[in-house]
Formats: C-alpha cells, sequence, structure tokens
C-alpha cells in the first residue's frame, strides 16, 4: 500500500476539490512543512506531494522508501531532480492548467500600468476628479498596447498564449533568442535586438542556472524605450535590487510583478520597497490561482498519481 504525503495543501484553496486516488493507500496532508519537518513527515511515505516545499538532495538521502515526487504545479525547482535520479524517484509535475489563468493576468498587469488604472482610482478617491473642475484630468499619461512591441522570454505553452492576446491587442511579439547567442533561427529574434526594441518585456521561462538573474542592470542599461517588465514566472529571473536601481533611473517604466524571489517576502525584502512605487504592481504569486484552474490543477494531479502506479507515468520532469 502506497503512503501519500501532501507537504502544503495549503497551497490550493480550500474549496478547490482534491480526491483520493483509486488504488490502495494512506493518505496524510499537511495545511504547510517547513523545510526542517519534511525528513519527519515523508519518512514513511512512497509518493510526496509538494507545491513549493523543498525537497533537497540532502532531506531525500533519507527517505529511501520514496518513489514519487508529484509537483502540484509546473515549475519543479524546488526538487534537487538529479538527487532524485541517484535515488531512483520519479519527478512528475503538473502541466497545461494555467493556460488561461497566467496569460490573462500577464495581460491584465500590462494593462493596469499602460492605462495608469491603479494611480487614476487612488486620485478619485482622493478626491482629484472634483477638485480638477471638468470632466476628466491628465496627471498620469496613457498609453496604448496597440502598436508596441512585446518581447517574450519563453515560448512554451504560456507565452504562446500570451502572444495570441498581445497579438489582438495589436501589438507586435519579438520571441527573445536565447541570452548570448547573436545568431538564432526564426522564429527567434537576438536577445540584445529584443532589449533594445521591446515596449513590454515579458518573462514566462523557468528558474534555471541559467536563467536567474536573466535581467540585472546591464540588460535593464540595454533597454533604449525604458519598457515595462512583467514576471509572472519566477521572482530570481530579475535581480531585483538591480530592478530597483533601474527605476530609480528611469532606465524601465514600470514593472508588475507576480512573484519574488523569497516567498512570501519579508517586510525588509526589497520586492516590498519596490511595491510601495506607483509604476510598480506585486501580486501574491497568484496569476496561476484562478478557480478554474486550481480545480484542473487537483484533478491532473491524481491522474499523475494513478498513473504512477498503474506503471504509465505521465509528466516526467527532466533532469
Amino acid at each position: 500500500m502506497h503512503h501519500i504525503v501532501f507537504l502544503d495543501r495549503a497551497t490550493l484553496a480550500p474549496e478547490v476539490r482534491l480526491q483520493r486516488p483509486a488504488f490502495a493507500h494512506h493518505w496524510t496532508e499537511h495545511e504547510r512543512t517547513t523545510p526542517e519537518q519534511v525528513v519527519d513527515r515523508l519518512r514513511q511515505a512512497t509518493i510526496a506531494i509538494t507545491n513549493k516545499v523543498p525537497l533537497t538532495a540532502q532531506a531525500l538521502t533519507q527517505l529511501p522508501q520514496l518513489r514519487l515526487v508529484a509537483v502540484a504545479a509546473t515549475g519543479t525547482d524546488c526538487v534537487d531532480k538529479a538527487a532524485c535520479a541517484r535515488q531512483g524517484v520519479m519527478v512528475c509535475n503538473i502541466r497545461s492548467y494555467a493556460v488561461h489563468t497566467v496569460p490573462e493576468h500577464t495581460m491584465a498587469l500590462m494593462l493596469a500600468l499602460q492605462r495608469q488604472l491603479f494611480a487614476y482610482r487612488d486620485s478619485v478617491r482622493a478626491g482629484r476628479w472634483w477638485d480638477s473642475g471638468q470632466f476628466c484630468y491628465f496627471d498620469h499619461p496613457i498609453a496604448d498596447l496597440a502598436g508596441s512591441t512585446l518581447g517574450l522570454v519563453g515560448r512554451g505553452e504560456l507565452g504562446r498564449r500570451v502572444a495570441a492576446l498581445a497579438q489582438a491587442f495589436g501589438m507586435q511579439v519579438l520571441w527573445a533568442g536565447r541570452k548570448g547567442l547573436t545568431r538564432v533561427e526564426p522564429p527567434y529574434t537576438p536577445w540584445d535586438e529584443v532589449l533594445s526594441r521591446c515596449d513590454v518585456l515579458s518573462l514566462h521561462c523557468p528558474l534555471t542556472p541559467e536563467t536567474r538573474h536573466l535581467l540585472a542592470e546591464a540588460e535593464f542599461r540595454a533597454m533604449p524605450r525604458r519598457p515595462l517588465i512583467i514576471n509572472t514566472a519566477r521572482g530570481a529571473l530579475i535581480d531585483e535590487v538591480a530592478l530597483e536601481r533601474a527605476l530609480d533611473e528611469g532606465l524601465v517604466s514600470g514593472a508588475a510583478l507576480d512573484v519574488a524571489s523569497t516567498e512570501p517576502p519579508p517586510p525588509e525584502h526589497v520586492a516590498m520597497r519596490l511595491a510601495q512605487r506607483p509604476n510598480v504592481i506585486l501580486t501574491p504569486h497568484v496569476a496561476w490561482a484562478s478557480r478554474q484552474a486550481q480545480q484542473r490543477l487537483a484533478d491532473q494531479l491524481i491522474q499523475v498519481l494513478e498513473a504512477f502506479v498503474a506503471g504509465r507515468p505521465m509528466n516526467q520532469a527532466s533532469h
């Protein structure tokens, strides 16, 4: 009988239905788990479910019974996949559940910045409309998405969906080639050219050692059009201190972030300083979390478990 342990059930909304697998099993779930609790809670587990709880090599070596790590998300950077491979532990993830929610959130962030929605909402609440003495006022310059250029980093399912929505708004889309390459094949555009031409740059790539701090000081200084920066992927794709300096110097016009390098960010974290700025929007890693998407995730999670036990694993994560 399999022993299944869900380490962080609270990462799904309480109203999400989580069916139990059809095979014989013992199910344990914890609302939250600290890194120090991982080994103790997984000691008897053959299947671990985690969304964001880290599973390190040090922890995995103490879990000889573990056979499957099911990540209740698409990104698997919380799991040491090389250590899992050495121990014969399969890692599987959830795919294609956020094809509407993340792109819609991305476009909402883009529109909110371009249309100055929060700046105008706040000024109306403060009485500025009445004080203006006329039917409208122009304290916060508005820009159209139509006719602007969107640079996209990551041509997976989410990136392609964002591209389709952006093109419906009349934006030109440039797919960024790999950083450091000067020659790329269509449909990609060289990295440096994307930086030089984009009015908006949106990130939709995984966090790896190669993509950590993909955007840092050098990149912000290579953006003559002072673009908006959108990140709904992983916080550490951006050097947040460098972003803070870029905003100070006017190298970028604004930023909308759904992620931070530390989550949740403590009060003294740079992300919380960024959140105080009028041209920055910070949302709490909820781009993926529409009601419909969370239910699709939960349903697919059980399918992943059942497929593994049936000997037909699905959604294996690469090493």
